[in-house]
């Protein structure tokens, strides 16, 4: 099985060749024309949102490698900090902002007042839609009635909810800090405030959840009337505690074979309870998709604060570094401590082929010609036969979709289609 995890915490799709560290941000973004040979293409769309990662947890769940600290003694510097580099960065964003992230880390965490100053903030400097989606990622045992009654006076109106399963048992296997009980009432408790817009994270294919409970995971969800679900393959991240375990025989490596099994599940399910397939790892009831989410899929532009965090402006890409000690240091410097990649014409028609494949909607043959030429097209078409022949790629209206049993190499096709 060949699915990656892509999240709404998640912003790096392709590895990093031009590491530049410490840069400082009034360095301009070196835009080109386009033109037939390798130069990078100039390719402006309007802006998708604003990320703000806040990396800290109360502790680490053994698969996660995303960055944060379970220290909270730098909570208030590292608050005010993102604040600084948001002022710093305000030039970076000349569009309106539609959606706003707050990922992490676990920012369910922080109080209610520093929460309501990081949107006054981005309020003060950006141009927010009137309607912009403002989500907060949550976890179950820092959600109660008080908080979302907090968290909906601030502006938040889309919740996160990170499940990742209604069994003790496989909450205990991730170290999870929330319970089974505590996965259910949080989502009634949310319900009950008034939150309608609520997506929710749940693993599949852990060695503690059998085709059973797997099939009790999501018909739960469904019963519950959640209208959007992130679904995710375990996968085994260098340097993390499940890494080090398997690798010390204490515990056994993922069975592709049962993720197999999980991922057809759960298509099936979801389809049949009326969810669109609208990304590999994402479901939604119609009307009801991530905003912030699909702007990452359709190539738009993003501004990422905060360590680790990930921005992209259409010719280039750039992450800040992963060192919370480091990033307050600098920002109390008024440097931006991040590296950067120039993008080539080659390296964003693959991000586009990469991206667009995994959505439903596919990749447009009409957009390669008009973007990158009829020689990368044709080239496409080509090396695509042999995946529309074995049935895993299907043609729809100039658009090369991946069928159901193509979902699950989505990777591997994508890779074979990449341009050199």
């Amino acid at each position: 099985m060949c699915v990656f995890r892509t999240d709404e915490s998640t912003h790096s799709l392709f590895s990093c060749k031009q590491p530049i560290a410490h840069l400082r941000e009034t360095e301009k973004n070196r835009n080109t024309p386009k033109n037939n040979n390798n130069a990078t293409i100039s390719t402006f769309v309007p802006m998708a949102g604003i990320y703000i990662h806040i990396p800290f947890c109360k502790k680490a769940c053994h698969y996660c490698n995303f960055h944060f600290s379970t220290s909270s003694n730098n909570i208030p510097a590292m608050l005010q900090a993102i604040c600084t580099e948001a002022l710093l960065r305000k030039d970076y964003i000349n569009e309106k902002v539609s959606t706003i992230y707050f990922g992490g880390g676990t920012p369910s965490l922080l109080k209610i007042a520093d929460l309501r100053l990081q949107i006054e903030k981005l309020r003060e400097l950006f141009a927010l839609e009137d309607n912009a989606e403002i989500t907060l990622e949550a976890n179950p045992d820092d959600i109660t009635a008080e908080k979302l009654a907090e968290w909906k006076m601030a502006g938040i109106n889309r919740l996160s909810i990170g499940i990742q399963s209604f069994f003790e048992e496989d909450l205990q296997w991730m170290n999870r800090a929330h319970s089974a009980e505590q996965a259910l009432q949080s989502i009634l408790l949310a319900q009950e405030a008034g939150f309608d817009n609520i997506t929710i994270d749940l693993i599949y294919g852990t060695p503690t959840l059998t085709d059973e409970r797997w099939v009790h995971n999501i018909q739960t969800a469904i019963s519950l009337k959640i209208p959007h679900l992130s679904c995710y393959a375990l996968t085994v991240e260098p340097k993390t505690v499940l890494y080090k375990m398997i690798e010390q025989h204490k515990m056994p490596n993922i069975d592709s074979e049962k993720q197999s099994r999980h991922f057809e599940i759960l298509m099936q399910l979801a389809g049949a309870a009326g969810f669109e397939h609208y990304e590999i790892s994402n479901f939604a009831k119609p009307g009801r998709r991530s905003r912030h989410n699909s702007s990452y899929w359709q190539g738009k532009q993003y501004l990422g604060l905060g360590p680790s965090a990930h921005s992209y402006n259409g010719n280039s890409r750039q992450w800040n570094i992963s060192n919370n000690a480091l990033y307050l240091k600098s920002i109390e410097q008024n440097t931006i401590p991040f590296e950067i990649e120039y993008l080539t014409a080659t390296q964003q028609l693959n991000e586009y082929i990469m991206t667009s494949l995994r959505t439903m909607e596919g990749l447009s043959l009409y957009h390669v010609r008009q973007t990158w030429g009829a020689k990368n097209k044709e080239q496409i078409e080509k090396d695509a036969r042999k995946f529309l022949d074995a049935g895993t790629l299907e043609l729809k209206n100039d658009h090369l979709v991946l069928t159901p049993k193509g979902k699950f190499f989505a990777d591997g096709i994508a890779a074979a289609l990449f341009t050199a």
